[in-house]
């Protein structure tokens, strides 16, 4: 789930993941673009047909609608590695927007099971977006066996 993202190729990018990975992809307004936006539908190629993709008018709407039972919200302030969790179908990966990151009433609220990180060199900021979203969708997938993989 990404909150409130920002720029376009992100989340045409996570299309693509959600298409190729079997994944769904809930993402929570306000959106800083158009989903018909060029640059998205560029990032997503042909895969828009193939992926599900969710649209939430805001976190409370995206919470009724999932009734997710663990949520990993994703941070560079966590302790915890996302490799770290033993991850189970229907858990939700929650992302920031690009420029700051999921903002402390988010990280605060109480569907939240635990805030996980990426690790990565001291000084850095934080990973792009999709790249991040891709590297733990892949983690959680493998931990299930890549179910209908070729």
């Amino acid at each position: 789930m990404f909150h409130e993202p920002c720029i376009p190729g992100n989340t045409g990018n996570a299309i693509r993941l959600a298409a190729g990975t079997g994944c769904e992809l809930h993402l929570v307004e306000p959106l800083g673009f158009d989903l018909s936006e060029s640059k998205l539908r560029r990032a997503g190629l042909d895969y828009h047909d193939l992926a599900s993709v969710t649209v939430h008018k805001d976190l409370e709407a995206a919470w009724a609608a999932l009734r997710p039972d663990r949520v990993f919200a994703f941070t560079t302030k966590a302790t915890t590695r996302y490799t770290d969790i033993a991850y189970r179908r229907g858990d939700v990966l929650l992302f920031g927007a690009e420029p700051s990151g999921l903002p402390d009433h988010v990280l605060a609220d109480p569907h939240i099971t635990d805030e996980v990180r990426i690790p990565m060199l001291p000084g850095r900021r934080s990973m792009n977006l999709a790249n991040a979203a891709s590297v733990a969708v892949y983690e959680a997938w493998r931990q299930f066996g890549f179910p209908g993989a070729v």
